[in-house]
């Protein structure tokens, strides 16, 4: 589903929306493009979510976005380094509590990725009130977002935005009639978004609080149930609709103005990007924000939440108080696709159109989701002892979960725990087709978008239950292996990068784990550094490994180097960097189940192009030329001494020396 939207100026004589000079003839080195050709690595990603982009130092608003100079100078920049593609992080509208972008709107993006500067230049934003956007930042380093801070200036500054566009609209300006005639096509073709404008008219009708909040009694208690009117409601909750349509018509405006000016800005960044040689790959996170809960509450199952549940990595389990759709909604009665597959398809033709690839976020949600009870007051008991949604047909503690079992009792494992992988010992054809309805549905719009497999992301971490590596290879989709939690006890570890397939994709970290040069000086000294250096040395030099161990054990940012050139020694073609790995950050980005103000704030220092170039040859950053000197000096077979001495040479430093 392409939006129906035309991309118009607002106002005579502006800029494209990028506030950028061409972008095109940005090349790699040659050595690294080769490098990755003859290591047979066909994607490299550099993963930042759109909050860590930097600024540029004296114009930072406080919070990054992938479409203002500092992003695109980051882009020019990961080209030259031989990515070969960025990965941002979901890009919803968050909450006024909460800044995680997992929890954010499954459809609207947030207004905090706006590149401000680029309105000032098409006077939609008033140079004064950006400079004391700028002026005011709490955080001008602009190595952290101040979250909260950041939010009330970008709502002020969107309202000041919307004043100007009225304004150029009532003094006859073409494009803003333009505009205005374009947002009334889109209120008649997108149902999210009139949904998500009216949420945030609500919002201001009860005083700014979430609808969970709302009145329950009299009339007020409708504006909970607008989009899931009761039985004989349904003339009631239109009357309602229309009332609150007419009372909130301009903050409704404002809402998709700002919409609008997103898109704008995203497809002008995503055409720079390819002029690069970059791709750019969207996020589909598997939670929902309050605003569509509230819009989607009669596809979603009441009594249940999803989460995590225990595993080799997070003992206790996550309980994430994620909604779950409702499988009885799946189908129509006639056997075609239901309301939830065709949220599905809406949902994910949308980022398709605007994105060349999609990370999908925990794909057991949308497979077989580990579901727990909503009235269990200790939620971390509750996830415990939880279950698999349509995997349950017979549980005593779970008796509502058999109407949605695809399973018998007969194909279950009772001796292994309801959350291992063989919980379930076999499926039939036409259970795994019950399985495999999202996902099938997923790819049916990759294929109708002019995507392939390849261009698919599945993030299957340690745990993989049968339904579900039965949906991913139907589809020859890969998974991720994080190098950093690798069992070295185990060969058969599913993270240990010589265990990967070639549709696989490698990486040391991601954006919940501790940035791995934190970990090598947590490990240095002890036997999981000692451990992690042997392993090492016995893949770049298996004839020989005892010196290089020593060398690796005794210098953590050796370690750290090593670590990242073995994601090019397996058999995965695809290699991923989260952004601290590559600037040599220490501090997480994200710890999961933290409610820190500094979680989800973690930013590329404004600095990074001059920082980086300064310290790579002390191998205090990611060093990639010596990364991949080591990978290549790992299999002679390949033939590439000249290739080996010129990327060494680059470096400026050897990891191995």
């Amino acid at each position: 589903m392409k939006p129906a939207v035309t991309i118009q100026k607002i106002l005579p004589d502006t800029a494209s929306g990028c506030n950028s000079p061409r972008t095109s003839g940005i090349q790699p080195a040659p050595s690294i493009q080769e490098a990755l050709r003859l290591l047979d690595k066909t994607d490299f990603l550099l993963a930042v979510h759109d909050a860590s982009f930097p600024g540029v130092e004296g114009e930072d608003s406080g919070r990054g976005t992938p479409y203002g100079t500092g992003g695109l100078a980051f882009g020019r920049f990961a080209r030259s380094l031989g990515f070969t593609g960025l990965l941002l992080g979901p890009q919803g509208k968050t909450s006024t509590v909460n800044p995680s972008p997992y929890d954010g709107t499954l459809f609207s993006r947030n207004i905090l990725s706006l590149d401000l500067q680029a309105l000032v230049e098409q006077k939609l934003l008033s140079r004064r009130t950006w400079e004391a956007i700028v002026a005011n930042n709490p955080c001008p380093d602009g190595r952290r977002v101040p979250y909260f801070h950041t939010l009330r200036a970008y709502k002020s500054a969107l309202t000041e935005v919307h004043h100007s566009f009225i304004a150029a609209r009532e003094n006859g300006n073409d494009a803003a009639q333009t505009l205005d005639s374009e947002i009334r096509k889109l209120w008649q073709s997108e149902r999210w978004l009139r949904d998500d404008a009216l949420y945030e008219a609500l919002k201001v009708e009860h005083g700014g609080l979430s609808w969970r909040h709302w009145p329950q009694t009299g009339a007020a208690a409708l504006d909970r149930l607008l989009c899931a009117p009761p039985p004989g409601r349904e003339a009631d909750c239109a009357s309602r609709r229309r009332e609150l349509e007419i009372k909130y018509a301009l903050i409704r405006e404002r809402y998709a103005l700002g919409q609008q000016l997103l898109l704008q800005q995203h497809l002008a960044y995503r055409d720079s990007m390819k002029e690069m040689g970059l791709k750019i790959y969207g996020d589909v996170q598997v939670g929902f924000s309050q605003r569509d809960i509230w819009s989607l509450q009669r596809l979603l199952l009441q009594d249940y939440f999803m989460g995590a549940p225990p595993s080799r990595t997070t003992l206790e389990g996550q309980p994430w108080s994620y909604q779950v759709l409702d499988p009885s909604q799946f189908l129509n009665a006639d056997g075609g696709s239901g309301p939830v597959l065709e949220l599905i398809a809406e949902r994910l033709g949308k980022m398709l159109f605007e994105f060349d690839g999609l990370r999908l976020d925990h794909p057991h949600g949308l497979v077989c989701p580990w579901v727990y009870r909503v009235d269990d007051p200790d939620p971390f008991h509750a996830v415990q002892n939880g279950a698999r949604l349509l995997s349950s047909p017979d549980l005593s503690d779970h008796p509502g979960l058999a109407r949605h079992a695809i399973v018998h009792p007969d194909q279950l494992n009772r001796n292994r725990p309801r959350y291992a992988d063989d919980w379930i010992r076999d499926l039939t054809p036409d259970q795994e087709d019950r399985y495999a309805l999202i996902m099938d549905t997923i790819m049916e719009q990759v294929r109708a978008n002019g995507r392939h497999k390849e261009d698919i992301l599945c993030e299957v971490l340690s745990t993989e239950p049968l339904p579900l590596q039965r949906v991913r290879l139907r589809h020859g989709l890969g998974r991720f292996r994080v190098t950093q939690k690798a069992d070295l006890d185990n060969r058969q570890d599913a993270y240990r990068s010589e265990n990967a397939l070639p549709e696989d994709w490698v990486m040391v970290g991601n954006h919940d784990t501790p940035p791995i040069w934190r970990l090598v000086k947590e490990w240095h000294g002890k036997e999981t550094g000692l451990k992690h250096a042997a392993y090492l040395a016995r893949r770049f030099r298996p004839a020989d490994p005892d010196s290089l161990a020593l060398s690796l054990a005794a210098d953590p940012a050796r370690l750290a180097h090593a670590k990242v050139a073995n994601l090019f020694l397996g058999p995965a073609r695809h290699v991923m960097i989260f952004f601290a790995d590559l600037f040599g950050l220490e501090e997480t980005y994200n710890v999961p189940g933290s409610g820190t103000e500094d979680n989800w704030t973690l930013r590329v220092p404004p600095d990074f192009a001059s920082s980086y170039q300064e310290t790579k040859r002390r191998g205090a950053v990611l060093n990639l030329h010596a990364v991949l000197a080591l990978a290549l000096r790992a299999r002679p077979e390949l033939g590439c001494p000249e290739l080996i001495a010129s990327l060494e040479a680059e470096a400026g430093w050897r990891i191995d020396s």
